[in-house]
C-alpha cells in the first residue's frame, strides 16, 4: 500500500473487498435516488466525500467491522477511482473528516435506499421458498448493543433497567424488528427503536411493518406478536398469516375439518356476552361478519412428541387466514411454521458472522447508530441475495451455502464487477457464485438436532443462562409433528 493510503492493484485490494458485488444488488442509480429523496445531495461538486460515496462507505463499514475509518477508506480507494468517484491526486481523508461526512449524510438516505432495494429474492426454483402460491416470510426482532454515550442512552435506553439503575446493562440497546424471507434470509423490511419507554416493544415496532406486507406473502410469527388489532392490520394488507397464539386464547371449534384443523372465529375482545355468542352463531352459519367485530380463521394444533423441551408435552396452536383446507392442508402449515427459525439464522448472520460476536456498534450518536444499522442491513441484503441466486442456479438450498465463507470471498475479490462493462460484470459475478457453491464448500444437509432454550449471558427475558451440561442433541430423523385429535371435542354451541 502506498504511503498516501491508496490501494494499488498489486497490494491490499487483492486480499479484500470489491464493492462491485455489493453494487450489483445495491446499484448506484438507487443510491442517487435515495440521496435525492432524502434531500442530501452534495452542496459542492468538487467534494471528496460526496453522499453516494459515503453510502457505499457505510456499507463497507459493515464488511470490515474490525477496521477503523481510514483503513476501510484505504481499502476502497481503487474501487472508487474506477467509478469516477475518486481522484488519483487525493489522499485518504483522516477519520475526523470521514466522521463529518457521515454526519452530513445522516441516516435518512440509508433508510430510503433500504426501502427501495430490499425485497424478497427467491425464485420459483429456490428450495423451500414457497408454500403453494405464497412466499414464506417471517417476522421477529433482535437487539443490538450501542456505545454507552449519554445520547445513545437517552435515545434507546437499557434493557430491563433505567439509565441510573446500579445494575443496568453495560450498553444501551437498539431494538430492530424485521420481516425476512425464510429461504434466502434477506431482510425485506425493518423498523428500529428503543428498548425502554413507551412503544419500545417488538409489537409496537412490528405495527410499522404490517401495512407494507405483500399479497403473495405468508407471514409467520410467534405468539409474542398476536393480538386482535395487529392481526386485523396485518390481514388487511392482503398477505396471508400463520401465527402462533398463546394457550389461553379462546378458539371456539366451529367445524372439524378432515385434515385435522378446524374452523374458528376471532372476536374483538371488547365484545362479550350475548353479542359474542351471536357472532359465533353467525360465523357457524356462514354469514358475513363485520370485520371490525370478528374474523374467520382456521386453527392447526399439534404436538412434537419426540423432542424433549421443544414441543413435547405442549400443544402448539396456530391460526391462519387460509381458511380453505385444500389450499394448504394442516400438516403443511405445521411444517411451514418451523421455517420461522430461518429468521434466527439470518439474525445470527447479521450479528455474529458479519459484525463479529459480542461486538458493539461503533457510532456514538443515535442518528449515526441508525445509519450504521441500515448499512448492515443493506450489506447483509446484498450478500444474501448473492447466495440465493448462486444456490438457485446450482440447484442447492441457500442454507447450504456458507455465509461466513461468502463474506470472506467477497472481501478478498480482486476485480470490481462494477468497473467493467455489463458482460464482464456478469461473468465476474458468476465466478463468485461458482466459488461459493462448489460442492466441497457447501454445508452438509442439515442434521436433525435440538438445543436447550438458554442464553449465554443473563438477559431480561425468561430464558435461563447456559450451563456446562447444556448441549445439542442429535436425532436420527426429523421431528414428528402430531396433529391433535379433535374427535372428542365438542363443536361450540
Amino acid at each position: 500500500m502506498a504511503d498516501d493510503g491508496a490501494v494499488t492493484a498489486g497490494g491490499r485490494l487483492t486480499d479484500w473487498v470489491s464493492l462491485g458485488v455489493l453494487a450489483a444488488f445495491v446499484p448506484r442509480d438507487a443510491v442517487d435516488d435515495a440521496v435525492a429523496a432524502a434531500g442530501k445531495q452534495a452542496k459542492r461538486s468538487d467534494g471528496k466525500l460526496p453522499p453516494h460515496v459515503m453510502v457505499y462507505f457505510v456499507m463497507a463499514l459493515a464488511l470490515f467491522a474490525e477496521d477503523d475509518y481510514e483503513e476501510v477508506a484505504a481499502r476502497l480507494t481503487e474501487t472508487l477511482t474506477a467509478w469516477g468517484c475518486w481522484d488519483d491526486s487525493w489522499s485518504v481523508p483522516a477519520s475526523g473528516r470521514i466522521t463529518q461526512a457521515r454526519q452530513r449524510l445522516g441516516y435518512e438516505p440509508m433508510k430510503e435506499l433500504f426501502a427501495e432495494v430490499a425485497a424478497p429474492v427467491a425464485e420459483e426454483l429456490t428450495a423451500g421458498a414457497f408454500l403453494g402460491p405464497w412466499r414464506l416470510m417471517a417476522i421477529d426482532g433482535f437487539e443490538w448493543d450501542a456505545p454507552d454515550t449519554r445520547e445513545n442512552a437517552a435515545a434507546f435506553g437499557f434493557a430491563g433497567a433505567g439509565a441510573d439503575d446500579a445494575g443496568r446493562p453495560a450498553y444501551p440497546k437498539v431494538r430492530v424488528v424485521t420481516v425476512s424471507e425464510c429461504a434466502s434470509h434477506v431482510v425485506a423490511d425493518a423498523a428500529m427503536g428503543a428498548v425502554a419507554g413507551k412503544g419500545a416493544g417488538e409489537q409496537a415496532l412490528a405495527r410499522k411493518l404490517y401495512r407494507r406486507l405483500d399479497e403473495d406473502w405468508l407471514l409467520i410469527a410467534d405468539r409474542n406478536f398476536f393480538n386482535w388489532a395487529d392481526w386485523c392490520t396485518a390481514a388487511d394488507s392482503g398477505a396471508q398469516l400463520l401465527w402462533r397464539v398463546k394457550a389461553d386464547l379462546i378458539l371456539p371449534v366451529l367445524e372439524l375439518l378432515p385434515d385435522g384443523s378446524y374452523s374458528s372465529v376471532l372476536v374483538n375482545p371488547k365484545i362479550r356476552g350475548k353479542a359474542r355468542q351471536a357472532l359465533m352463531q353467525a360465523a357457524r352459519a356462514g354469514q358475513d361478519l363485520d370485520e371490525d367485530q370478528a374474523r374467520c380463521v382456521r386453527v392447526i394444533e399439534y404436538e412434537v412428541p419426540d423432542r424433549e423441551g421443544d414441543g413435547k408435552g405442549e400443544v402448539i396452536a396456530l391460526v391462519t387466514t387460509i381458511t380453505q383446507m385444500t389450499a394448504a392442508p394442516a400438516p403443511l402449515l405445521a411444517e411451514a411454521y418451523t421455517q420461522r427459525w430461518e429468521h434466527e439464522t439470518g439474525n445470527a448472520q447479521l450479528k455474529t458472522h458479519l459484525r463479529g460476536p459480542g461486538r458493539i456498534l461503533r457510532s456514538k450518536s443515535p442518528d449515526m447508530v441508525r445509519q450504521e444499522i441500515y448499512g448492515y442491513l443493506l450489506t447483509h441484503y446484498a450478500l444474501s441475495a448473492l447466495i440465493c441466486r448462486a444456490a438457485t442456479e446450482a440447484g442447492a438450498g441457500p442454507d447450504r451455502v456458507k455465509f461466513k465463507r461468502t463474506v470472506r470471498i467477497v472481501r478478498r475479490r480482486a476485480a470490481d464487477p462494477a468497473a467493467f462493462p455489463p458482460d464482464q460484470r456478469e461473468r465476474l459475478l458468476e465466478a463468485v457464485m461458482a466459488d461459493i457453491t462448489r460442492k466441497k464448500h457447501l454445508n452438509p444437509r442439515r442434521r436433525h438436532r435440538t438445543y436447550p432454550r438458554v442464553v449465554k449471558r443473563a438477559r431480561h427475558n425468561s430464558y435461563r443462562v447456559k450451563r456446562p451440561a447444556d448441549h445439542g442433541t442429535r436425532h436420527s430423523g426429523p421431528a414428528t409433528i402430531s396433529l391433535v385429535n379433535h374427535r372428542n371435542l365438542t363443536v361450540a354451541a
